[in-house]
């Protein structure tokens, strides 16, 4: 071992993930959005600190210090801000709060003892808690489980470095999967969104696995993904999973498809009169409630299936919104609902999200309902009602840019969308 050692910064496919995740926000000026879960800070220091102890005992210098120097903690402090900017403090000292860290965890490090002949452990340990254990402790686990290595810091500046990112093994998604179980254990328990998203990011290729497979009915396939990610039950979770389907790697996806969504309402309102499905005068405020009512009613028209609806249904458009009469519960509502697909329920002031017979949330942005239905029907995997699917089609392609095979074009979809083109062209 060199002497005087060289220490490491510890890190492995998760970490690496964040970081990546910093930079491509960064090139669109939004670094300041990617923040370091709890969990990967932990185990961050914890894993940098137990390497920086191994690696001074196994120099020449180990009968001279057993622990590394507050000089050395605040190098390596220093280190590690470089290589995960998005840990530097906003004041003059950027590293102060990794440094912090860093050394009251060497604090709590005991001296190894020599062992006592045969005589039995004393104590019993204590039984710990399944939220300490999968939140706090979890990194001592994450050195098994996480595909880890080190890396030799340079002095220059490496920001800019491509990171090969290695598949998460069946074992680490199982571990992240577990995370956000206990995260959601108690009851009303709120969770960081942020914390929630980084593990949604890290179990990403299972989770998708268990959704996509057929293993459960369309009728029960909601309620069982609810079951197992009630993650879901919050839009926002939704909006970004489909950002993450369709989007990739791409952070303004979402930001994107809601200007997409703004320019196609846009456009329908003439094409409406057009068509003459919509009558003037249309409200003013596009954004508004009224505006979004008026469209959503209209849209299966504008690009109609050629199944009609249920006859207890009423009209196509009760597949994407319903409006509730005065006093009408909407408890009562769904309970009577033959649909398994998501629909929005409006009452004057408050709009609410349901899935098949169940209410999920209420959402503040009714303009962008729409979008949230979408949401639902790429993360819960859901199956387009037929006699709206040449509508939800449309909004695919047109909104969400997500292409549709040629073998599952319809006849229906095809006329509609030359319909549709031809109009926008003009």
């Amino acid at each position: 071992m060199p002497d005087p050692p060289e220490y490491v910064v510890y890190t492995d496919s998760e970490l690496d993930l964040v970081r990546s995740q910093y930079f491509e926000l960064l090139r669109s000026g939004k670094g300041s959005q990617c923040k370091m879960s709890k969990d990967l800070f932990c185990r961050l220091i914890r894993n940098t600190v137990t390497s920086m102890v191994a690696i001074l005992r196994a120099s020449s210098s180990c009968h001279e210090q057993m622990y590394p120097s507050k000089r050395e903690i605040q190098a390596v402090a220093e280190k590690i801000v470089d290589y995960y900017p998005m840990l530097q403090d906003s004041s003059n000292t950027p590293y102060l709060t990794v440094y912090s860290k860093m050394y009251k965890r060497i604090q709590n490090i005991k001296s190894p003892r020599k062992r006592q002949g045969r005589m039995p452990q004393r104590g019993v340990p204590k039984k710990r808690s399944l939220l300490e254990s999968s939140l706090e402790d979890d990194s001592d686990a994450s050195t098994n489980l996480s595909v880890a290595s080190t890396v030799i810091l340079p002095d220059s500046d490496d920001n800019d470095a491509e990171l090969s990112q290695d598949q998460d093994s069946r074992k680490t998604q199982a571990r992240h999967y577990q995370t956000l179980q206990t995260m959601y254990s108690k009851p009303k328990s709120k969770p960081n969104g942020s914390d929630v998203a980084q593990i949604l990011d890290l179990e990403f290729e299972a989770r998708r696995a268990f959704i996509d497979s057929d293993a459960t009915k369309e009728e029960d396939k909601a309620a069982k993904i609810m079951d197992a990610y009630p993650c879901f039950r919050d839009p926002r979770h939704a909006v970004d999973e489909l950002g993450r389907i369709l989007g990739g790697a791409n952070s303004k996806y979402i930001d994107d498809t809601k200007k997409r969504w703004q320019t196609f309402c846009t456009n329908v309102q003439f094409y409406g009169l057009w068509k003459k499905v919509l009558k003037p005068p249309i409200p003013v405020d596009m954004a508004g409630a009224d505006f979004t009512i008026a469209l959503l009613k209209a849209l299966p028209s504008l690009f109609p299936s050629p199944t009609p609806p249920p006859k207890r249904l009423g009209g196509a458009s009760e597949a994407l919104i319903h409006v509730l009469e005065e006093n009408e519960d909407p408890n009562k509502y769904l309970e009577k609902r033959q649909l398994s697909s998501p629909v929005l329920l409006y009452d004057g002031s408050t709009c609410i999200l349901a899935i098949g017979n169940s209410p999920v949330s209420t959402l503040e942005d009714v303009f962008n309902g729409m979008l949230s239905l979408m949401a639902y029907y790429y993360t819960l995997h859901l199956t387009y009602p037929k006699f709206v699917s040449t509508l939800l089609s449309v909004i695919q392609t047109e909104v969400l840019h997500d292409a549709i095979h040629d073998r599952d074009a319809t006849t229906a979809y095809k006329k509609a969308m030359n319909e549709w083109k031809s109009f926008v062209k003009n």
